[in-house]
């Protein structure tokens, strides 16, 4: 693989993914771009890298878009400070800035998938000065409202406590996930990915009975057709070395990012936008509301997709019809 480079200049001819390293008021961003034309930032979500989007870039690429998918910040060669609060919302949101500018460029479309579509929303919500449209994957925004997050999460579940809660606790789902990296990212893939899901009516991996572990109830000795074991080779070698601090950290700030958006409650995203869900995915099915509230929500919604016998790794179960839709899309903006 190709080491990154600390350089603000275009290092490649755009035919080919290129590494490089970034700063910004944090630290310092690892991304991977291909491709010339209009900026496009892809974001990831938890628990992934930039690999998430290796379908997207050459298509992107080929379609006259300069594809750039971070690292981010807490993930892969990005900077992980130490403190928890340093992966509030507002520090993501620092950071995309600092990379479009960073890259010579005045703006850009954000699109990111899981909490990365999350990120995607508040960077356009709080800089639609760069940020000049956005596409979410996986999680449809919904704007901030009157109920602090970890209350409204603490009435989910009953007797059993809401992932969310389970990750609030820092080294507590650490210590489940580090012992064995590789096999609770397997499970966790596997028990969201469509194709290896377990059925209808089984107990969920998103709730933890008292005094077990999440992993408990993933689907095992499963391995989704996206998923290659030389890509989850890669993937897990990644967080071995890194650990899983820096993702669950943006898991931490929900409260704070609750207060530090009070200036937005209630606020639409006005951009042009688009959103493309699976029809299997949790997050589809738990946001609903919010889907049906895009009229308002997004009034600059081009379209919302929710593919068939898709599960939550949208981009990967399904590059070929989300390349078709994000360049179609793109298209339409230029």
């Amino acid at each position: 693989m190709p080491q990154p480079t600390d350089t603000a200049t275009p290092p490649h001819d755009g035919h080919r993914a290129a590494h490089r390293l970034v700063d910004v008021p944090g630290g310092r961003i690892h991304l991977v771009e291909q491709g010339t034309g209009p900026l496009v930032l892809l974001l990831h979500g938890f628990p992934e890298t930039w690999r998430s989007w290796r379908h997207q870039l050459p298509a992107l690429a080929a379609a006259g878009f300069r594809a750039v998918a971070l690292d981010v910040r807490g993930y892969g060669r990005s900077s992980k400070p130490a403190e928890v609060a340093a992966y509030r919302m507002t520090a993501h949101v620092a950071d995309n800035v600092a990379v479009v500018h960073a890259l010579g460029e005045d703006t850009a479309t954000v699109v990111g998938h899981d909490w990365g579509a999350t990120i995607a929303a508040n960077t356009a919500l709080l800089r639609p000065d760069v940020f000049t449209a956005v596409g979410l994957l996986g999680v449809p925004y919904a704007p901030r409202n009157g109920v602090r997050p970890t209350d409204a999460f603490g009435m989910v579940g009953g007797d059993e406590e809401f992932y969310v809660g389970y990750f609030q606790r820092p080294g507590r789902a650490e210590a489940e996930i580090e012992p064995d990296v590789r096999g609770w990212l397997a499970g966790f893939y596997a028990s969201l990915s469509a194709d290896t899901m377990a059925p209808d009516g089984s107990p969920s991996c998103f709730f933890v009975p008292s005094g077990r572990k999440m992993a408990d109830r993933f689907v095992r000795d499963a391995r989704p057709a996206w998923l290659s074991e030389a890509e989850l080779d890669a993937l897990a070698e990644e967080f071995e070395r890194t650990g899983l601090t820096g993702g669950l950290n943006r898991y931490r700030n929900v409260d704070r990012d609750w207060e530090d958006l009070a200036p937005w409650d209630g606020a639409p995203l006005t951009q042009p936008s688009l959103f493309i869900g699976g029809e299997h995915d949790s997050s589809t099915t738990w946001m609903a509301d919010a889907i049906e509230a895009f009229p308002a929500a997004l009034p600059g919604l081009s379209a919302a997709h929710l593919l068939k016998g898709c599960g939550h790794w949208v981009q990967q179960e399904r590059p070929d019809e989300v390349n078709r839709i994000l360049t179609g899309w793109l298209r339409s903006l230029t």
